[in-house]
């Protein structure tokens, strides 16, 4: 069965073609600076090199027509007609309440998903456009939504309430969601799969370390809990975000700055984070080659957000009642052996051991723990497009 798993944000698709149920990526890509100068399509089928095609690109729809064309193009595509794509599996990030797995795509879920767009204005709306676009181009295609949110819908009350007024919950749904959800499930899943045990009888803590980073505890296959809150700003420090913050500063900076909530909800996801206190990037390795160079601040900001993780494993440790098993993924938890040394140091008191053999490998599956290592610590690149392929097949099938 051929799927299409579609990522759709704000100026841009990533998209994978999927031979499933043999996992084999056919061909991905990227449409980049939709309704912008620069459009483009970054294109690679399986087998051959990237491709990079320019062109003005309007919309989504626009976008998702073009890479059809490309996929079903004889010069680089990989498939004889878009008649044998036979399911489209979308990444959706926020799934409120009403979502508790992946679903099959009608009106009903449309519509639920327009209601909680206002949860996530910044990623429901792109995400929704897909499945409009999709709709459109390929109206007898089965689609499946695969939330971000959904992992996390395990959680108990006291884990994911809030200590506001309880009726603002009940009016507005004003709770912890969580996110990642789709790579938290599926680390977890392979780190034991890894290691050879039942998930069913383990405590891990999983860490997705990027850009956007958070922080789950996931208690034989479950969560319950996780870093991010309402909305991915709350949890670890983050590159543009705050992460954790006293809500009285908030306030006590909007008075002092006279800013409105606009601005202040700007400042709190695009302005601060890495990138704040460093002043020089939101990237962890130019981070890394400033605070070499001596740079104060950016040392600060690399020291700040390797203790902020460290804290939170040790919180979840003390919710799980104890850990076996600690994963890292994401683009820094795979590929900066620095963050990762920094966060493990001094934990041999939660009966952590590494190997330093393998603490500077990047980008691969590893056990970074000693073989006498209480805790098992792993690092297991994720594969959230892999997760939705597979939720996708399923559910069609």
């Amino acid at each position: 069965m051929k799927i299409i798993v579609l990522n759709c944000g704000s100026s841009s698709i990533k998209y994978q073609l999927f031979d499933m149920p043999a996992n084999k990526v056919i061909a991905k890509g990227l449409v980049d600076k939709i309704g912008l100068k620069g459009s483009l399509i970054k294109h690679k089928r399986d087998g051959h090199e990237a491709a990079v095609l320019e062109g003005e690109i309007l919309d989504h729809q626009q976008g998702i027509e073009y890479l059809l064309g490309i996929m079903t193009s004889e010069k680089y595509g990989s498939l004889e007609s878009i008649e044998e794509i036979q399911a489209v599996g979308h990444r959706v990030v926020h799934g409120a309440e009403e979502f508790s797995g992946s679903v099959l795509i009608n009106d009903d879920v449309v519509k639920a998903l327009e209601k909680s767009s206002d949860l996530a204005p910044l990623h429901n709306p792109p995400n929704l456009k897909g499945i409009y676009a999709m709709q459109q181009l390929l109206p007898d295609v089965k689609q499946v939504g695969v939330f971000d949110t959904a992992f996390h819908q395990t959680m108990p009350e006291h884990a994911y309430l809030y200590a506001i007024p309880y009726i603002l919950y009940e009016k507005y749904k004003i709770r912890r969601y969580g996110f990642h959800g789709t790579s938290h499930k599926y680390v977890s899943a392979r780190a034991c799969e890894m290691l050879d045990v039942d998930i069913s009888t383990k405590k891990i803590i999983t860490c997705h370390l990027g850009n956007g980073s958070s922080i789950a505890a996931v208690e034989n296959g479950k969560s319950v809990d996780t870093s991010m809150g309402m909305t991915p700003t709350e949890g670890l420090i983050m590159g543009t975000r705050t992460g954790d913050i006293d809500p009285g500063a908030l306030l006590y900076m909007a008075n002092k700055e006279e800013t409105s909530i606009g601005y202040t909800s700007t400042l709190i996801n695009k302005f601060s984070g890495l990138l704040g206190i460093s002043g020089v990037s939101s990237d962890m390795r130019d981070l890394e080659i400033a605070a070499e160079q001596g740079n104060k601040r950016a040392a600060l900001a690399l020291d700040m957000f390797a203790y902020r993780v460290k804290k939170y494993i040790g919180s979840y440790a003390a919710a799980l009642g104890g850990v076996d098993i600690i994963v890292f993924t994401g683009g820094i938890g795979e590929r900066d052996p620095e963050t990762r040394k920094k966060v493990l140091a001094n934990m041999e008191f939660m009966g952590i051991k590494t190997n330093p053999e393998n603490a500077d490998i990047k980008g691969e599956e590893l056990i970074l723990s000693s073989e006498d290592s209480k805790v098992k610590v792993l690092v297991v690149p994720t594969d959230e497009e892999f997760m939705i392929a597979k939720d996708t097949f399923d559910i069609v099938s």
